[in-house]
C-alpha cells in the first residue's frame, strides 16, 4: 500500500504532536508545523495527500492556507479544526474546496473516522473515465482499452484538464498560456502545439474523443455525440 502523508498544522504542540502520534499508529506519516510560514515551506519540500489545519494560527488563519493551495493549482486535501464552527466559516470553507470541518473538542476516534474517509474518497476521485480512456491522475498516465498508458507532463496533464473541464466551449491560446503556464501573455506557439501533440499521441487510437484545432482561437475538446 502506498504511504500516505499528512501535514498537522497546529500551534498547540501536545495536541498537535497526540494527532501526529495517532495517525503514525494506523500506519500513516505524520508531520507537524506550528506556523502557516512552516506549513508552506513543509507543502515545497514534500508531497502530502491531506493537511489537517487549527484555523486560528499565530500568523493568519487556516483558510488562508486553502486559498493559496488553490491559487498554486495545488490539489491538497484540507480538513480544518475549529472551535469557531459556524455555518458562514463553512460555507466560506466549502467554495474553497475544503474537505471536512472537525470542531474542538473532537473525540480521537472521530477524528480518525473523518481522516479516513476524506483520504478514501479522495483516493476513488483521481481517475477519470471518458469511454475506453482512463486519465489516472497520481500517475499522470492516460490508457485507452486498459492497455499500458502513457505517462504525460505535468504541463501536458495540466492542458488535458483544462480543456476537459472547459468542453465544450473553446480555450483560447492566451488562457491556456495563463492557467497552464502561468503567464500573463501567451506562450511561443510551439510550445503549446507540442504539448497538444503529445496528449493527441496518448490518447492515440480512440474513437470517440479528438482535441480539435479551432483556427484564430484555440482548441476544444470533442467527445461522444458531439464528434459525430
Amino acid at each position: 500500500m502506498t504511504e500516505k502523508r499528512i501535514l498537522i498544522v497546529e500551534d498547540d504542540s501536545s495536541l498537535g504532536l497526540t494527532l501526529v502520534e495517532v495517525l503514525e499508529k494506523e500506519g500513516y506519516t505524520a508531520d507537524l508545523a506550528q506556523s502557516l510560514a512552516d506549513a508552506y515551506l513543509k507543502l515545497k519540500e514534500d508531497r502530502c495527500e491531506l493537511a489537517i489545519v487549527d484555523i486560528n494560527l499565530p500568523d493568519g488563519s487556516g483558510i488562508s492556507l486553502a486559498e493559496t493551495l488553490v491559487a498554486e493549482k495545488k490539489q491538497v486535501p484540507i480538513i480544518i479544526l475549529t472551535a469557531l464552527d459556524t455555518a458562514e466559516r463553512r460555507l466560506q470553507g466549502f467554495e474553497l474546496g475544503i474537505e471536512d470541518f472537525i470542531p474542538k473538542p473532537f473525540h480521537l476516534k472521530e477524528f480518525l473516522l473523518r481522516v479516513q474517509k476524506v483520504l478514501s474518497s479522495r483516493h476513488l476521485a483521481r481517475t477519470i473515465t471518458l469511454g475506453e480512456i482512463i486519465i489516472d491522475l497520481d500517475r499522470r498516465q492516460v490508457s485507452i482499452n486498459g492497455r499500458q498508458g502513457v505517462v504525460l507532463s505535468k504541463k501536458d496533464l495540466d492542458l488535458l484538464l483544462l480543456l476537459i473541464r472547459s468542453a465544450p466551449k473553446v480555450v483560447s491560446r492566451l488562457d491556456i498560456a495563463k492557467q497552464v503556464w502561468g503567464t500573463q501573455s501567451e506562450e511561443p506557439p510551439r510550445t503549446i502545439d507540442n504539448s497538444i501533440v503529445r496528449i493527441r499521441q496518448a490518447l492515440g487510437d480512440s474513437t470517440s474523443v479528438e482535441i480539435r484545432s479551432v483556427r484564430g482561437e484555440g482548441y476544444q475538446w470533442i467527445e461522444g455525440e458531439l464528434k459525430r
